[in-house]
């Protein structure tokens, strides 16, 4: 069984983001990475997020598909939780082909998910 790392922020969850850990699910173990508050709204805005990080980590931990979940602040801290978890896999949706993976240099093997798509929690709460 693999030990499986996802990240993200986790903000407003939608379909997308179930399809996403049951498709990790299915090569072992999952661990879920989410951005802390601090890191959100640096990437998104100081509208953001909706939920604190507390909810969003109480939200992973009750998804069947879903064995724990960590937060991070930093590039450094992610790579830092990837290594701790000794992760052998890393999902990422599929919009990160072309773009760099942080933490893939720690892994085995990243592998892309195909986003579902029209689902994207900016776009649900309306901050485009």
């Amino acid at each position: 069984m693999y030990k499986v790392w996802v990240n993200g922020t986790f903000d407003v969850l939608h379909i997308g983001h179930i399809k996403l850990l049951e498709f990790a699910s299915q090569f072992g173990e999952v661990r879920v990475g989410i951005d802390t508050d601090e890191r959100v709204k640096q990437l998104k805005g100081e509208l953001r997020p909706i939920n604190t990080i507390k909810d969003r980590i109480d939200f992973m931990n009750s998804i069947k598909y879903v064995n724990s979940s960590v937060d991070f602040s930093t590039e450094e801290e992610l790579c830092d939780r990837i290594k701790e978890w000794n992760t052998d896999i890393i999902i990422i949706g599929n919009d990160y082909k072309d773009k760099r993976v942080i933490g893939s240099h720690l892994v085995k093997e990243v592998i892309f998910f195909d986003k579902i798509d029209g689902y994207s929690s900016t776009k649900i709460i309306g901050n485009k």
